[in-house]
């Protein structure tokens, strides 16, 4: 766990594609990227990562107990994935520290999007649910400048 005036991981917002969304003082935060390198654009497999910062803005420590994702590919697809905690862990944050990772996630089209929530229990045991913003999987050259 990192302290959020630690200030020592970059600032997120400063990429192109940043995303955010803040629920019950929690504040998630991601940036997706296309992976070009593990990609194979024609055998149609596009690879993107994704970077997601967890940071607890109130006064009562929470906990990531459990993950709800909603993938969409360019083909309409919709892939629903849950499971225990994020990359195997169900990190604790105390106020003021976050949680960063990386993680993945393979499609069959040039783009999609994603959208979830992550189930938290705080320090008196009530249970609440915070919101992973929509965010968007798309090659660079695609972006409008």
């Amino acid at each position: 766990m990192t302290s959020i005036n630690e200030n020592i991981l970059e600032d997120l917002s400063a990429f192109r594609e940043y995303y955010s969304a803040k629920t019950n003082d929690v504040l998630v935060e991601v940036v997706p990227e296309y992976v070009a390198e593990r990609s194979d654009p024609q055998n149609n497999q596009y690879f993107y990562s994704y970077k997601i910062r967890i940071s607890n803005l109130g006064t009562i420590a929470c906990k990531v107990i459990h993950r709800h994702w909603k993938i969409k590919d360019g083909n309409g697809k919709i892939f629903d994935v849950q499971g225990t905690g994020v990359v195997g862990e169900q990190p604790m944050l105390k106020p003021g520290e976050h949680y960063e990772y990386s993680s993945f996630c393979p499609l069959n089209s040039a783009y999609g999007n994603m959208r979830g929530k992550y189930q938290m229990i705080d320090d008196f045991g009530n249970r609440f649910w915070v919101d992973v913003p929509l965010f968007f999987f798309r090659q660079p050259e695609t972006f409008i400048q």
